[in-house]
């Protein structure tokens, strides 16, 4: 799909617009066929780019004037670079590529300079001009052009124009374009009024002349008197004017004035901080106070004390719980029975009592058979009683009782002292002695290890508040260099806190001061020294806006005083002697005569005109009205079935299912945009030359649409774009997002310069 201009018979297609104008900075515009959605936020440039196309092709009306409420487009389209304004669009065509040009040679003549060349060379194409280039290659001039296809947001709605009833005319007529219903119509109501008007025009001033050329002669006194009165009058509205002007002078005067009172009082403002900010300062090296950097290094100091305090506290308490661990391990090794005793001395004292008796049965039992034989022998002995024995008894008996009793008494004192001993230390074997040796053992050992731990412990807590005696002494010296009261550090810590209080204080103190200044440079700038008079004038009693009323009537009167001095002068001239006036007045009768017939004539011309304008409007207004109804219904999802509308462009609307039509004033504001849209682009079918396929632009025509609105009117858009170029440009992001994935629709997102993201 492809956008064709046709440059007799030539059809052309635009590929890009580059652009210096306005905000544009040479930024260049790339154009897809079909749908072109152009999306960019607010003040980016959209229509700045719509009116550029406008200018590329019709130029700029360089004797446009700046209005009231109104800025031409050669003043508002001005680079903001400030470089002279300049423009290119290229196309091609059947022929070839065609570049068309447009630049800046005298600053009176903004975009004056146009050049349409085949792309490539400096070769002109033939009978394409700067001033009919647009109406050349879209077959339309640029007020049909605006009325039809060039949508903005605020220009959705229809108005007359004698261009665009030409080409109505041509299209359901002859074809022809040069004449237009308003036009001619106008034309012969001039004639008509020219010659009766109420009581103006030829036929009436020639009746009043006919009647009063008798009163003429009476009258010329009367009309001098009447002249004396106009001119009296204006001079006295010509002094009132100069009044006003000097009212209006004294207005600008006085606000002049206050201007130079806002900046003195800003200047003294400005001056007062200053002052401000240099008292504190002073202040501040007078007391010695630190900078913020070592008021921050030594609070932060004072924060670590406290850090380093808590772990002296904390090393304290695990101080003591050692001592306390250390007593409880001292008291256990007392109550042991090896009290007193190293580790070493009770595992021997321990080892020095042996499991079983000195002697034991199986050792005891020889003796106590040979003892047992001595006394068997000595019994017999006796029993035999010889000499022979008597030896051996007195020798036997003792030995054998000593052989019994001794192994047995040494045996039972062993046992005894074992005894005693095992009781001593609470056990009842030489074994639970050995293993009570071995526990005392452990605890001499834990005892070692606890008073090792609770040394160390107390060194630890010793080391940390000699630290914390320390720090706090370097921190109480540095202190009392600017604030020798500084005894100790909660006295220290609020010191610090009261200079940094004064520190801050002379921040804000310099930051007033900074803001003051430059509210003042701002005024001063706004208040140029020329603008500044030399004397306090006094307040005006009235407001600028009631004085520069008055001064607008009073020149008001004064142009209508003046007119009617004129017009007095010229009736005094007119007047003439009574052999004049009785031949002027035969001459004005025969006039008088001619005149009634041309005015017949042209009233009879008028009411044929008016017959054949409402024959025309007849024919379009229903077509129009049929196909602006079409586009109607499929914007509003056939909530709406018809649409009329007179040669004024009044529109109706009739709601499907009530055939009562609604006034386009009684509809909603969103309904009322959707219709003058389908009217629009219904125009743009009927209207716009087919074989050109004219571009249709919209400026954020759809702003003012809810979703569902934007929805229909975009699903038309596209199926319009079969067979023309539409340009969209919106600052919304929802066209975008309805057509992402559809390559049929080219979407470009523009930056700020103009550009595509």
């Amino acid at each position: 799909m492809e956008l064709y201009i046709r440059l007799g018979g030539i059809s052309l297609r635009i590929h890009r617009m580059t652009a210096t104008f306005g905000k544009l900075r040479g930024s260049t515009l790339e154009l897809q066929n079909g749908l072109n959605i152009l999306q960019a936020p607010n003040e980016t440039g959209k229509s700045t780019w719509c009116a550029f196309l406008l200018a590329i092709l019709y130029g700029i009306n360089s004797r446009e004037r700046d209005r009231a409420g109104f800025i031409a487009d050669k003043n508002r389209f001005a680079p903001w670079s400030g470089v002279s304004m300049s423009g290119r669009m290229d196309c091609s065509t059947d022929l070839g590529e065609l570049t068309l040009t447009r630049a800046t040679r005298r600053q009176t003549s903004p975009m004056g300079e146009f050049a349409g060349v085949y792309t490539g060379t400096n070769e002109p194409v033939l009978g394409l001009t700067g001033t009919g280039c647009g109406e050349s290659l879209l077959g339309i001039s640029r007020e049909v052009f605006e009325r039809s296809a060039f949508i903005r947001q605020n220009g959705l709605s229809i108005s007359q124009d004698a261009e665009l009833e030409r080409r109505i005319a041509a299209l359901i007529s002859s074809g022809e374009e040069g004449t237009s219903y308003t036009e001619a119509a106008e034309a012969l109501k001039k004639q008509l009024n020219r010659r009766r008007h109420n009581r103006t025009g030829q036929l009436p001033a020639l009746e009043a002349e006919l009647a009063d050329l008798e009163r003429q002669l009476a009258d010329s006194s009367a009309l001098a008197r009447q002249l004396a009165d106009a001119r009296a009058q204006a001079e006295a509205l010509a002094a009132r004017v100069e009044t006003v002007q000097g009212e209006l002078a004294a207005c600008d005067r006085w606000e002049a004035a206050q201007r130079r009172r806002v900046l003195s009082d800003a200047a003294e403002a400005a001056r007062q901080a200053e002052d401000r900010a240099a008292q504190v300062r002073e202040q501040l090296q007078r007391d010695q106070i630190p900078e913020n950097e070592t008021i921050a290094r030594l609070r932060g100091a004072i924060v670590n004390l406290e850090t380093t305090r808590k772990a002296v506290d904390k090393a304290r308490s695990e101080r003591d719980e050692a001592m306390k661990a250390l007593l409880r391990a001292e008291a256990a090794v007392n109550e042991s029975p090896f009290a007193g005793q190293t580790a070493e001395e009770a595992r021997k004292s321990a080892a020095s009592v042996p499991d079983s008796a000195p002697w034991p049965l199986s050792e005891l039992l020889p003796s106590i058979f040979l003892g047992a034989l001595a006394l068997i022998l000595s019994i017999i002995s006796i029993l035999g009683m010889n000499d022979a024995f008597a030896d051996a008894i007195f020798f036997g008996i003792p030995c054998a009782i000593g052989a019994l009793v001794i192994p047995i008494y040494k045996n039972h004192k062993w046992q005894k002292e074992t005894s005693a001993f095992l009781k001593k230390h609470g056990v009842s074997s030489a074994a639970e002695l050995r293993m009570q040796a071995a526990a005392y053992a452990k605890l001499w050992e834990a005892r070692d290890a606890a008073q090792a731990n609770a040394n160390a412990k107390s060194a630890a807590a010793d080391t940390l508040y000699n630290t914390l005696t320390s720090n706090e002494q370097g921190i109480l010296l540095e202190v009392r260099r600017f604030a020798p009261g500084a005894f100790d550090i909660p006295t220290a810590d609020q010191l610090l806190r009261s200079c940094a209080v004064r520190r801050k204080e002379l921040a804000e103190a310099e930051s007033a001061a900074r803001e003051a200044r430059l509210r003042c440079d701002l005024q001063a700038q706004q208040t140029p020294e020329a603008d500044v008079p030399a004397d306090e004038p006094p307040a005006p009693v009235r407001s600028r806006e009631a004085v520069s009323a008055d001064l607008e009537a009073a020149r008001a009167a004064l142009a209508q005083a003046r007119s009617a001095a004129d017009h007095l002068t010229g009736q005094l001239q007119a007047l003439k002697n009574p052999e004049d006036l009785r031949a002027r007045r035969a001459a004005l009768e025969e006039q008088r005569a001619g005149l009634e017939t041309e005015y017949s004539a042209i009233r009879l011309a008028m009411e044929t005109l008016e017959r054949a304008n409402t024959a025309l409007q007849n024919r379009f207004s229903p077509e129009l009205g049929r196909r602006a109804a079409e586009i109607f219904a499929q914007l509003t999802g056939s909530r709406y079935s018809g649409v009329v509308l007179d040669r004024s462009f009044r529109l109706s609307a009739e709601p499907a299912g009530d055939p009562v039509f609604r006034d386009a004033a009684l509809l909603s504001a969103g309904t009322l945009d959707q219709l003058y849209l389908a009217v629009r682009l219904a125009i743009c079918d009927l209207v716009l030359p087919p074989e050109k396929q004219v571009p249709i632009v919209l400026d954020d025509a759809l702003a003012n649409f809810d979703d569902q609105r934007c929805a229909a009117a975009l699903r038309f858009l596209k199926e319009a774009a079969g067979n023309r170029q539409i340009l969209l440009f919106t600052c919304h992001s929802r066209e975008a997002e309805f057509f992402a994935g559809d390559g049929e629709v080219s979407i470009q997102r523009l930056t700020d310069a103009g550009e595509e993201v």
